[in-house]
């Protein structure tokens, strides 16, 4: 549907100034929910959509169920009617083989089934970790939904379902007497989280991870409590089907519902063979943390629907599916301790010490509990048994506890009043959830940190000085304060336990290339408060000399963009320090060095508004020094590929970002026009 088609909404009647109304809307919805493009103001969106609302409330006989008035909520329900599914729900095998080998024990089981020696094509999707849905449209309009249930059974959660913005109240160019629409409604992690933000800003409870959020969303009583929460969806299968004929393949159906204007996700493929069944395994399980949303597993489905209906059933399951699953991100343990981690910063974090389990692919044994207002907000005691959820490379967390499990003997938590590691005062600042220590560098738990942070591979990148060197250098008293890294010597270094003369001149060698580094890395590894490497990055462009930075007061520091107050203050507090001036002279003695930006005004925001996506691999540079330099001309660079994306630079083996850039239109330039576009600046 194109915008120009709409008609005119002056000279028509109610009935045709109805259908006009829904369908302008629901293409404005599609371009706001769907694609994240939205063609028009909000106070336009509301103008429409008010005038729907009256119209039908005026003109009751005027009310339609593919209305979009309908996705607001509805009366209260005493309770959700039973759903006699037309075809079960039935649940798939799933093999949990977090290997390669599940992929090779399904293909093998269906040769076998099938008496075949050939290659088998299988379709692959995600395995989403939402809540499975039944949408039943008749002719092309949606007349229930409904869950899984008990497979045979489900509750009609119809008028929540109609809360979903992307799920369609009416197909396109789909006329089938009856399409049953089988899917996943989930909640993506990003909204996950700033929901999570708005319910502790209000003081109310939060949802414990996204799966419960979706699950716990479709099953409210009060529709309009369900509009209020951020839910998606994704179709992979069918129900009834009547008056429409089939594709041929599995493939050929999504294809089908993403046509008829169906969510639809794009990760998905057609391959031959147990290897190509593995292999889109490992590269899910290799982007599974950059996804939006969370998954547990693949699914694999024979593609072909006749080879479907030969293989059948056993013990209520397809035989021509199975699910790979993933490690899971989430598992039950006890909290045996909570003990406090003191941080660079004097941040006092408690750490629950827990009996080990395995999730997210590896083993756990401490998970953070942030602060103690999350402690009692979550009501954790120790003795608990509790959920624990790991995904990728976030650090473990409790997330919930399970009260009726709650031993006699378990003792509730109290933050100490002194720092754990120096003794000194514990302070709590008005209107933070953080206690601090007050030592500073005198407490060896934030000099050990402080100097783990100026080493980092975003900070000073020195290679080699890890936490049990940082630990011997401190405690061993070789080290006092952040310059006396640069007084290290082969022969100190190679004193030390399990140091040999080859790794102590590897870490003298990376001390010295070191001190080759950039402004904006100096300055975020300084460990200034509330200066992340954003911030000094923009600190950086904005100023060009570390003199200039440490000379601004409160008000120029907040001429930056994104600098607020707080951070202003910090900045203007750590350099009125004669401490911290001290350290600084004293590391630029050393040797630090980096190019002068003074110069780059003209060009520190010659790009600014402009995103760029980086995909594949650069042969003349790395994926960090490329952003470096495109974030050093005021571009934004962002990991997925929308259509507010202006340019997608793709090196070698570019993979789907690529391909989401050619579908949606956005300019791609290759590594030669990429580097011609940066010295283009670099010359002015």
């Amino acid at each position: 549907m194109l915008k120009d088609s709409f008609l005119p909404l002056g000279e028509m009647n109610n009935k045709d100034r109805a259908a006009e109304l829904r369908k302008q809307i629901e293409f404005h919805n599609i371009q706001y929910y769907q694609l994240d493009s939205p063609v028009i103001p909000d106070a336009e969106y509301d103008k429409l959509f008010r005038e729907l609302q009256n119209l039908e409330a005026v003109h009751p006989e005027l009310q339609a169920p593919d209305s979009p008035t309908q996705r607001v909520g509805g009366k209260v329900l005493e309770g959700f009617s039973p759903v006699r599914h037309a075809v079960p729900m039935l649940s798939i095998r799933t093999e949990t083989d977090i290997e390669a080998s599940g992929a090779y024990n399904f293909d093998t089981r269906v040769k076998n089934a099938l008496g075949s020696t050939a290659e088998i094509e299988y379709a692959c999707e995600l395995k989403f970790d939402g809540l499975a849905i039944n949408l039943r449209y008749e002719k092309g309009v949606l007349v229930q939904a409904a869950t899984r249930g008990d497979g045979e059974t489900g509750e009609d959660v119809t008028q929540n379902i109609r809360t979903i913005h992307v799920i369609p109240l009416h197909l396109k160019d789909c006329h089938a007497e009856i399409l049953e629409v089988r899917g996943e409604v989930y909640m993506s992690r990003k909204d996950f989280n700033q929901y999570n933000d708005k319910q502790r800003a209000a003081g109310l409870p939060t949802l414990v991870n996204p799966r419960n959020g979706a699950a716990g969303s479709i099953r409210q009583l009060d529709p309009a409590l369900a509009a209020k929460r951020p839910l998606s969806f994704f179709a992979y299968g069918l129900g009834e089907v009547k008056g429409w004929t089939l594709p041929a393949t599995h493939g050929g159906i999504l294809d089908a519902l993403e046509a008829f204007g169906l969510p639809v996700c794009k990760d998905r493929a057609v391959v031959k063979g147990a290897a190509a069944l593995a292999g889109f395994h490992q590269k899910i399980a290799e982007m599974r943390d950059s996804l939006p949303f969370d998954i547990d597993g693949v699914v694999y489905k024979v593609n072909s629907l006749t080879l479907q209906q030969e293989l059948g059933f056993v013990s209520r399951e397809p035989r021509w599916a199975v699910a790979h699953k993933f490690p899971a991100e989430e598992q039950l343990t006890i909290v045996r301790n909570i003990e406090i981690q003191v941080g660079r910063t004097g941040k006092l974090t408690p750490v629950a010490k827990l009996e080990p389990v395995f999730v997210g692919g590896t083993t756990v044994s401490n998970a953070t509990l942030h602060n103690e207002d999350e402690i009692r907000r979550k009501d954790v005691h120790i003795g608990d048994t509790v959920i624990v959820r790991r995904a990728g490379d976030v650090i473990p967390e409790v997330v919930g506890v399970m009260p009726e499990r709650r031993p006699q003997d378990a003792r509730a938590f109290a933050m100490p009043k002194t720092c754990p590691v120096c003794g000194s005062h514990v302070v709590r600042e008005e209107g933070e959830a953080d206690a601090r220590c007050t030592g500073g560098l005198f407490c060896d738990a934030q000099r050990k940190q402080a100097i783990l942070h100026f080493a980092g591979r975003r900070a000073m990148d020195i290679e080699g000085l890890g936490d049990k060197l940082v630990e011997q250098l401190v405690d061993e008293g070789l080290i006092h304060s952040l310059p006396d890294l640069y007084k290290l010597d082969v022969a100190t270094l190679a004193q030390l336990e399990r140091m040999a003369e080859k790794s102590a001149q590897n870490i003298v060698d990376a001390l010295e290339k070191s001190k080759s580094t950039t402004l904006n890395r100096f300055l975020f590894a300084l460990s200034i408060r509330h200066v992340g490497e954003s911030t000094a990055k923009d600190l950086a462009r904005h100023f060009g000399t570390l003199e200039a930075i440490m000379q601004a007061n409160v008000d120029r520091l907040l001429q930056v963009p994104d600098v607020g107050p707080v951070v202003a203050q910090s900045l203007a507090d750590f350099f009125s320090e004669a401490h911290n001036i001290e350290v600084v002279q004293a590391l630029r003695d050393t040797g630090i060095h980096w190019p002068d930006q003074a110069g780059a005004g003209a060009n520190a925001q010659a790009l600014a508004g402009q995103t760029f996506v980086l995909t594949g691999t650069l042969t003349s540079m790395g994926r960090d020094e490329a952003k470096a330099k495109l974030e050093a001309l005021g571009a934004k660079v962002a990991g997925s590929v929308s259509r507010k994306t202006h340019f997608v630079v793709a090196g070698v083996e570019a993979g789907s970002k690529l391909e989401k850039a050619q579908e949606l239109g956005v300019p791609v330039l290759d590594e030669q026009k990429f580097i011609e576009l940066l010295q283009q600046f670099q010359s002015l």
